[in-house]
């Protein structure tokens, strides 16, 4: 049964079902919607965002009630400022207690109407299993404050003046995007705390909730990911430094070895004749491109020309895997007062609560372990982002 929730803070929710608004609807009735809200999310519901590969509501509402839901979406922002004008403090009162009820029975029945249209017209996605617990994994995230201490920083500095203005405009929280990039690699919405462009002078003003900070990152993620796309084992050290024993017989230290990759890696005209023996990027595109589109592993579908396949099925595979690792993470600190912060391309930062240590290796080996094999995993920690010191 369609439904929608009214989700505002964790003591102000109820739904819109059978058209009205209900506190406790019956357990089992709730089981399709638009997408999971901030802190009303059940695994067992489908969700029409993701049947129409994240496109807004605006985009995806029928014609013949697009002239109403304009229409009632300018009422939405007139009554919010009405709300701003008579400076009635949202974050300290429920929404919907201050809305007609008349006014959100309209609001919820159209929003129910696109979700249906949605789920009539739209074609489920081949990975909506995975986008459904990626969509709850990123709204967990949502739920929770960013600890941010700007009280010290330099402000004379325009750079530190611009970034402020941007998390002070975030009420610390981050929200992110996994529909804004062609690959999947996440990006941040429009007011998102600006963690993936956080100027690094400013990382240090991020501290934890709890005791520390714990990063999980992958060593040289997108090379390990080409080498599981070749069916290949995975280096049980620094890849680099195995890349430069077994491939270039010790003539380069590991910092030219890895600038040597990388520019090999992401240059499609680039040619290595010991890169490409060990690393076939010719077998890798014939594998998964077909008719102008890229399949990854994850049921990915990417159109693309023939010359960018081998970079956008590395980058999105190497995005996707990470995403899946960073799920069963968030799902094996359920019920812990310890939680994963925010994710940063291939780095997982957990806030973490010492009383939570005895889980910390079993936390590295379930990262560590992706469909492709093993993939050695660094571990850093610290009393703040800028402050994070890597231990293995």
């Amino acid at each position: 049964m369609l439904f929608q929730a009214l989700d505002n803070k964790k003591e102000c929710r109820s739904v819109y079902i059978d058209g009205s608004i209900k506190d406790q609807p019956r357990a089992g009735t709730l089981t399709r919607t638009w997408a999971p809200t901030t802190h009303f999310f059940d695994t067992r519901v489908e969700y029409a965002q993701i049947w129409c590969d994240g496109k807004s509501l605006n985009e995806v509402c029928p014609p013949e009630i697009k002239a109403r839901w304009t229409e009632i979406n300018a009422r939405a922002k007139a009554y919010i400022n009405s709300l701003n004008n008579a400076q009635v403090d949202l974050k300290q009162v429920c929404i919907y207690d201050m809305l007609p009820e008349q006014f959100l029975c309209e609001f919820y029945d159209l929003k129910n109407q696109i979700c249906a249209s949605v789920f009539e017209t739209c074609e489920r996605p081949t990975n909506y299993d995975f986008m459904h617990d990626l969509l709850i994994f990123l709204k967990k995230m949502e739920s929770k404050s960013l600890n941010v201490q700007i009280e010290n920083l330099n402000f004379s500095d325009i750079k530190v003046r611009q970034s402020v203005s941007k998390i002070k405009n975030s009420e610390n929280k981050i929200m992110y995007n996994p529909w804004a990039t062609a690959t999947g690699r996440l990006a941040t919405r429009t007011n998102s705390f600006p963690i993936l462009t956080l100027n690094k002078d400013l990382r240090s003003s991020l501290e934890p909730n709890n005791d520390l900070f714990v990063e999980l990152d992958y060593n040289s993620a997108e090379l390990r990911v080409l080498l599981g796309l070749l069916g290949q084992d995975q280096p049980e050290e620094d890849i680099h430094t195995w890349v430069s024993s077994n491939i270039f017989s010790d003539k380069y230290d590991r910092d030219q070895v890895k600038k040597k990759v990388f520019a090999w890696l992401y240059n499609p005209k680039a040619r290595n004749k010991k890169l490409n023996q060990h690393f076939d990027r010719e077998k890798v595109h014939n594998l998964f491109y077909k008719n102008g589109k890229v399949m990854t592993p994850y049921n990915r579908e990417l159109e693309v020309v023939s010359e960018k396949a081998v970079n956008y099925l590395v980058q999105s595979t190497a995005s996707d895997l990470f995403l899946t690792s960073a799920i069963k993470i968030s799902k094996m600190l359920e019920g812990r007062k310890s939680y994963i912060a925010f994710c940063i391309h291939d780095s997982l930062v957990i806030d973490f609560a010492a009383e939570d240590r005895p889980i910390v290796k079993s936390l590295v080996e379930k990262f560590s372990e992706t469909k492709f094999g093993k993939f050695k995993t660094n571990f850093s920690m610290g009393r703040n982002f800028g402050g994070l010191e890597k231990i293995v």
